[in-house]
């Protein structure tokens, strides 16, 4: 990266040098050009002199000063800005260190990485961010960018200092007609359960914090140049309609959110599938073994069954033998008699 602008912080009696350098990209962001709605052609921003009404070339275009509402416009060259008598034209001097809660984020302007522009300042500041990521605090200060001056914070990051450019006060405009205008009651159960629901939804995740409009922009752009319909992944509907019942609306959205997790209701992790498949598996086992066992005691049964019933049978056989052997022995006995 090549840097933006290079000026020394003050730190008290300590100096160091550093360079700027832009933290974020413009660029990446979805950006459209003007056209001509008839023709498709480019409708560009002609720089035209309002004099003359001719079309000005970059190199004669300067800077100029309108004071207060009048259309008088003061010449200003790079010779007046260079001579303002500002120790910030070149210098950030830190006026104060407070918490970073205390900067309100609304006054947040663009970042910049502040790198080392010499050996010797290495030390130094190594030195501030230590100390500031030891003492919790933020270093507020001035500094002139671009021709002007501005309020700045210096902070650390990663092993590095970050300088977040800051509006001035008068620039955050007042909150006319923004708040409600009746008096709105909230009820302490309502606020436990949008507690529940923040609870609820979890860390960020990659996919969160993707451009996926940048992308499905692009997915546009080529289907019409392949003279083709765009393909687009199906997403699930945002549910639409007013909210009726504040408290079903937040209860719903705590379950769902959960259910997103594979959580159960309560907040549990969801038994698997894989889980539930080994308990019935298990719970079939028991009862085929039980089966088994109980086939195996009735055949058990039948089997004794057979052989008091065998043997029920044979003793009868042989006790009609007997008593048939002694008839005849009798006949027998009385023939000879007589």
């Amino acid at each position: 990266m090549r840097p933006t602008a290079k000026f020394s912080i003050s730190f008290g009696l300590v100096t160091i040098p550093v360079a700027a350098y832009n933290a974020t990209d413009s660029s990446a962001s979805v950006s459209f050009v003007r056209i001509h709605t008839a023709d498709g052609g480019r409708v560009r921003n002609q720089p035209v002199c309002s004099v003359e009404g001719v079309e000005i070339s970059p190199d004669e275009i300067g800077r100029g000063y309108r004071p207060g509402d009048g259309d008088t416009v003061v010449p200003l060259s790079d010779e007046d800005l260079d001579a303002l008598p500002l120790p910030t034209a070149k210098t950030l001097t830190i006026l104060a260190f407070v918490a970073g809660g205390d900067i309100d984020p609304l006054q947040m302007g663009k970042g910049y990485y502040l790198g080392i522009d010499s050996p010797a300042a290495a030390k130094p500041y190594v030195l501030l961010r230590e100390a500031m990521e030891r003492h919790q605090r933020v270093g507020l200060g001035k500094i002139a960018l671009h021709g002007r001056e501005t309020l700045a914070m210096i902070r650390p990051m990663e092993g590095a200092l970050v300088m977040q450019v800051l509006l001035w006060p008068h620039q955050i405009r007042p909150m006319d007609g923004v708040l409600p205008e009746r008096q709105v009651e909230v009820h302490a159960n309502e606020v436990e359960a949008a507690e529940t629901l923040m609870d609820s939804f979890g860390a960020l995740s990659e996919d969160d914090v993707h451009d996926h409009y940048r992308e499905a922009l692009e997915e546009i752009v080529a289907a019409k140049l392949a003279h083709r319909e765009p393909h687009f992944e199906a997403g699930e509907e945002p549910p639409a309609g007013g909210v009726m019942d504040l408290m079903a609306a937040l209860q719903d959205s705590v379950r769902a959110a959960r259910k997103s997790r594979g959580e159960d209701e309560e907040g549990e992790p969801a038994r698997s599938t894989a889980r539930s498949g080994r308990g019935t598996a298990k719970s079939t086992a028991k009862k085929g073994t039980a089966k088994t066992s109980t086939a195996k005691k009735t055949a058990a049964k039948k089997t004794a069954a057979g052989e008091t019933t065998a043997k029920k049978s044979a003793a009868k056989k042989s006790a009609a033998k007997t008593t048939a052997a002694a008839k005849k022995t009798s006949g027998r006995g009385g023939r000879r008699a007589g």
